[in-house]
């Protein structure tokens, strides 16, 4: 009887622990950001941030996070990384009840893990669009699958966070709809493991998050407009690869466009040319330059398919590699301090005494690390959807895992080829391959654990 009952306390004992430690979990998520003393900023965050102050749009900065950031000044931004914190750990133990996995032991293991060995706690510790990426796919997959596993409340709030993690940055709402189109396409396939009703509500995100970043451009801009940008980007790209000089010098003769005395001053990346000191500045940037980089754009994708479709799947294929974690976020970001210095003056002398405006991040120790279990992920994640394929098993694992290696190959065109290839595209998604993967080996192991 005394054995049975120091038992049954040391369970107990453990149970509250385990509770405890769940609670906690928020805390290590941004421990990035208490270790730097402040939020970590990037070289976009100010453009976001600025957008409430200047009433007026700038290419790729949504309104809808700039109003996000906007609201989180008073406390330092630190309500800012509570949402960010809170919501991750969220959709992380919602996507495993979803699943029948949901057990605290697990939870929070997998959570210190991916804490561990993932971008995600730097996603989460930094004001910027990122951490909205990969959790908006999880999201967007318990609308559809959810069905009778979550509650109405639960529905709604994953509606509404879909919808507005769609309207922060466009690229997560192009790979949100391909994964709706995806969906649709696979439903005569798949049936009832795609409802209807879920693909709809999934669908329907898209075009609330759309309305709200229109909605959100007008009433910081006076426009019914959405983000500008798009084109200027892909130019970017196309410079980089060789493709516009090669325009500019098939062209110029006939044609008078406003970079032909510059064609054989481009820079070497779209980085210089769009954000450095280049002749864009001097052409009027994109006010100036917008049209003629469209007809450029639409013109070298008319002359030159070959190389555009050869260059397209080089700059996919590399975005799929490049998955370090901190890209941008070192010491030099005089922009984003420039806005929080003009437009949030009582933020400037924490801001300018954090660890990172003192050049205190070193992100290659951290990449020793997380940059081989990104990728050994994406290749488990291959090798978990062809496993299950080969047995013929349809669950709701195997579908998560389709889900995100779709999501992967998305980020990676949309983000490559229109953009080029960047460390930080990748790293804002690839840490969902590693959840997934780690959902995985709980189930093996649960499952090795009950045949014994």
């Amino acid at each position: 009887m005394t054995i049975t009952t120091d038992h049954a306390r040391a369970g107990a004992a453990g149970s509250l622990w385990l509770r405890l430690a769940a609670i906690a979990l928020p805390l290590p998520l941004i421990a990035p950001a208490f270790w730097n003393r402040y939020p970590l900023l990037q070289w976009d965050t100010g453009g976001y941030l600025a957008r409430w102050y200047e009433g007026y749009l700038v290419p790729s900065r949504s309104t809808v996070f700039g109003i996000y950031l906007h609201y989180g000044e008073s406390s330092g931004f630190w309500i800012n990384l509570a949402v960010q914190s809170l919501a991750t750990l969220w959709l992380l133990q919602l996507t495993l009840r979803v699943l029948s996995m949901m057990q605290t032991f697990r939870f929070v293991v997998i959570s210190l893990l991916l804490i561990l060995s993932t971008a995600l706690p730097w996603l989460a510790s930094m004001l910027l669009t990122d951490i909205f990426a990969g959790l908006s796919v999880l999201s967007l997959f318990l609308l559809v699958v959810g069905g009778p596993r979550t509650s109405a409340l639960e529905k709604i709030s994953l509606f509404v966070f879909t919808a507005f993690a769609a309207a922060t940055h466009s690229a997560t709402l192009g790979v949100l709809l391909g994964l709706c189109i995806a969906g649709w396409m696979a439903r005569p396939l798949l049936g009832p493991r795609l409802p209807i009703a879920g693909l709809a509500q999934a669908s329907l995100t898209i075009l609330a998050g759309g309305l709200m970043l229109v909605s959100a451009n007008h009433a910081l801009s006076g426009k019914w407009t959405w983000t500008p940008g798009g084109t200027g980007v892909a130019f970017g790209r196309m410079m980089q690869d060789g493709i516009v000089a090669r325009y500019l010098n098939d062209h110029c003769p006939r044609e008078k466009l406003k970079l032909c005395p510059y064609r054989d001053q481009l820079p070497a990346s779209a980085d210089e040319f769009l954000w450095g000191k280049s002749m864009f500045n001097a052409l009027g940037r994109f006010e100036g330059m917008n049209d003629e980089m469209g007809t450029i754009v639409v013109g070298s994708l008319a002359d030159y398919p070959a190389w555009q479709a050869g260059a397209a799947l080089q700059a996919l294929g590399q975005q799929l590699l490049h998955v370090a974690t901190g890209e941008g976020t070192n010491g030099w970001i005089p922009h984003t301090r420039g806005i929080i210095e003009r437009y949030v003056p009582s933020q400037a002398a924490p801001m300018r005494a954090a660890r990172q405006q003192n050049w205190g991040l070193d992100f290659d120790t951290i990449n020793w690390l997380h940059v081989p279990v990104a990728l050994a992920s994406m290749l488990a994640l291959v090798a978990l959807l062809a496993h299950a394929l080969a047995n013929r098993r349809l669950d709701d694992l195997t579908l998560l895992a389709a889900t995100i290696t779709l999501a992967l190959l998305g980020n990676a065109f949309i983000c490559g080829v229109i953009s080029g290839p960047h460390d930080r595209y990748g790293a804002r998604m690839v840490w969902v391959a590693t959840f997934t993967v780690l959902m995985a080996l709980a189930r093996r192991l649960g499952e090795d654990s009950k045949a014994r």
